[in-house]
């Protein structure tokens, strides 16, 4: 089916400012509805909400596993600033009883920034190997082993607790250690299995089960610690990982070729869409020319820059929402939760959007992916800017901070789309690199966080807004000025295709 001026709806749009192939037409193009791709997204958008889970469940657990915030509070850092109860709560000391039996820790607000960061110190660590592997041997297997092996290690969170905090905090890196091949994973199968006018909302949905998941995982675990104690919720979010393999491992395969449910018309439609960037990379990568890559660099940049505020809210906010706030648990579970939830419809909507201004020829992949970027990390700073400015009003800072993190989802459909843009083949590899980069933010926000909020004050979390607001600002000027929507020379389809032709010729020589 071809669209005005003669281009294949499956092609990638042209325009003069664009070294874009033309990829191999199609005479028809599949229907989404019950496709394989389909499928295949909505069980990744399971699989990341089920991880997302697994990652912030302590964020709202720490509350109620600490008798305290801080046990031994000074003299000087008695509720200076502090806001009032929210109307209609109770005036309790302790609203966040646990059952008989349930045991609390006297942990103080640095360690518990410090046991929120463990995650990511084990995160940055398996980004790069597991981009690397997934692009040479398929994803499947790597995100369906993050998924399993980060359950499996969550049921052993309140033992770990119970051993002490240096225990609890090598439980969480080894979780973020298993966790961090699943998104390079899915960037290296949809590398495979998406096609290029369909990559936005295909990688958006599947990406946007981690908003999904946070939206669904701070209100229950807050229901849960209040009604069955905190060691429930781990148990449980590890079940739900569980069940969720036995389905990944059943249905999902790496690529259309191997899929054994698979329509002829689908396969032969993505294969001939995808052409030959859709094949794995080999052992061999252009590491030289990578490292020396603007564009590479202008996503690297951007990524730590926009995560700085998204993981600040991540694992901060319930603590926020306690101290400041003073919500209560199940109060708190909900509000820090509905960010998420318009994260994840406003991320889908960017996606869906981004397709059809490619499809239609609006603009190019370029300035797509600049538009969606400027859009999600400006106005998000906007109104991070503006949570500080609405001080003790309850309804204010839940607007503004529900409003920061939607409008932040638009970049799912920028920054966090580019390096598949610039290098299909090494898709896996440069979301590696660029997540290893941008887990960085995960380590520090959280303990920047809790030294900048040690006396509880109003004033510290207007530092934390506005420093996060900042990065934000800083993120989307180099992302304007240095990106670019082009496959880069070094992962272009020419040099994949002359390696496949190379390769296959030594295997007939043999």
């Amino acid at each position: 089916m071809s669209l005005p001026n003669g281009y294949a709806i499956n092609s990638a749009p042209l325009d003069e400012s664009e070294d874009i192939e033309t990829l191999i037409e199609s005479d028809a193009v599949p229907p989404q509805c019950c496709s394989a791709r389909l499928n295949l997204a909505f069980l990744m958008f399971l699989g990341f909400s089920v991880v997302y889970g697994l990652r912030v469940n302590l964020s709202v657990a720490m509350v109620a596993m600490v008798n305290s915030t801080d046990p031994e509070p000074s003299q000087n850092s008695t509720v200076i600033n502090a806001c009032p109860m929210p109307a209609g709560s109770e005036n309790t000391s302790d609203p966040f009883l646990q059952p008989k039996g349930i045991p609390q820790y006297p942990w103080d607000s640095e360690t518990q920034g410090w046991l929120l960061g463990a995650f990511f110190f084990g995160y940055l660590c398996t980004q790069i190997p597991g981009g690397y592997l997934s692009g040479h041997y398929g994803g499947s297997i790597f995100l369906g082993l993050g998924v399993l092996g980060t359950a499996a290690l969550t049921v052993l969170t309140p033992l770990a607790a119970r051993m002490g905090s240096y225990w609890l905090f090598a439980l969480r890196a080894l979780e973020g250690f298993g966790e961090g091949v699943t998104y390079p994973a899915m960037m290296s199968m949809w590398a495979r299995w998406a096609p290029p006018l369909e990559r936005s909302r295909l990688m958006t949905m599947s990406g946007s089960g981690g908003s999904f998941g946070a939206f669904v995982a701070l209100p229950l675990t807050g229901y849960i610690c209040q009604t069955l104690g905190w060691p429930a919720v781990f148990y449980l979010c590890g079940g739900a990982g569980f069940l969720w393999a036995v389905f990944w491992f059943a249905f999902v395969s790496n690529d259309p070729l191997t899929h054994r449910r698979i329509s002829k018309e689908e396969r032969d439609y993505i294969i001939k869409s995808i052409g030959p960037q859709g094949t794995g990379h080999g052992w061999s990568v252009p590491v030289m020319p990578m490292l020396l890559s603007v564009p590479l660099w202008a996503i690297i940049i951007t990524q730590m820059c926009s995560n700085w505020s998204y993981y600040t809210l991540l694992t901060s906010l319930p603590t926020y929402m306690n101290d400041i706030m003073h919500f209560d648990i199940k109060s708190n579970g909900f509000l820090s939760a509905l960010p998420y939830l318009g994260a994840w419809l406003f991320s889908t909507l960017s996606g869906i959007t981004a397709d059809s201004l490619l499809e239609r020829k609006v603009f190019s992949i370029t300035v797509v992916r600049k538009l969606f970027t400027l859009v999600g990390l400006l106005s998000a700073a906007a109104f991070l800017v503006a949570v500080s400015f609405a001080g003790c009003s309850h309804i204010l800072t839940v607007t503004f901070l529900t409003l920061s993190t939607t409008m932040g989802g638009a970049t799912a459909a920028g920054v966090y789309m580019n390096q598949i843009d610039i290098a299909p083949r090494y898709a896996g590899l440069l979301l590696g690199i660029t997540n290893t980069f941008g887990t960085i933010p995960g380590i520090l926000a959280p303990i920047a966080t809790g030294y900048f909020t040690e006396d509880r004050t109003l004033e510290g979390w207007k530092r934390v807004f506005w420093v996060a607001a900042g990065i934000n600002v800083a993120g989307a000027l180099v992302f304007t000025v240095f990106s670019s929507g082009k496959i880069q020379p070094w992962a272009g389809a020419e040099e994949a295709g002359a390696k496949a032709e190379k390769d296959r010729s030594k295997s007939n020589s043999t």
